[in-house]
């Protein structure tokens, strides 16, 4: 009872959570196909990449100015729990992004360029105006614990209720 109450809360976390990803454009992502629970006892446990928090909450961007003078455009975060100090994000994040989306490095004269100089731009520009914020995990976690908290609620009391035993002694 407890354990499909819990199957379903996961199944329904797990769906809006992939369909939050695909509305902001990452349903393509190892995020989106790593994305899996199982149900452990009396718990549900998600599995997700390591880096999910980092989508889910935002990260605050440093802003600045740019080198021709105008400012950077940070992205809105909603919290203030990461943002970028005196590093930026590491060039090799981004390499796999790049090949996948098949952007090639050109200079202005249409030669190929280095990749590492391609790297180093994305790199700054997401240190400059950092990740927004998308809540695609922590907005289904929300809902749906408060939709199905009755229900929840109702299956644990039947599950305690079921292992309550009674010794009724009979009197002659």
């Amino acid at each position: 009872m407890l354990k499909d109450a819990l199957d379903e809360l996961g199944r329904r976390i797990t769906r809006d959570a992939k369909l939050n990803l695909k509305r902001v454009k990452k349903g393509n992502s190892s995020l989106y196909k790593n994305l899996d629970f199982k149900v452990d006892k009396n718990s549900v446990v998600f599995t997700l990449p390591d880096y999910w928090e980092y989508v889910d909450a935002g990260v605050k961007g440093v802003g600045g100015q740019k080198a021709d003078g105008s400012s950077w455009k940070v992205k809105k975060v909603t919290n203030s729990k990461f943002k970028y100090r005196d590093k930026m994000p590491p060039l090799m994040a981004f390499n796999g992004w790049t090949i996948k989306k098949r952007i090639a490095p050109r200079s202005k004269t249409g030669q190929f360029t280095s990749r590492k100089s391609l790297l180093f731009a994305i790199s700054k520009s997401v240190y400059h105006t950092g990740i927004a914020t998308t809540d695609f995990f922590t907005e289904p976690v929300d809902t749906n614990i408060k939709n199905m908290s009755d229900k929840i609620a109702e299956s644990l009391v039947n599950e305690v209720l079921d292992k309550i035993k009674f010794n009724n002694l009979i009197t002659e």
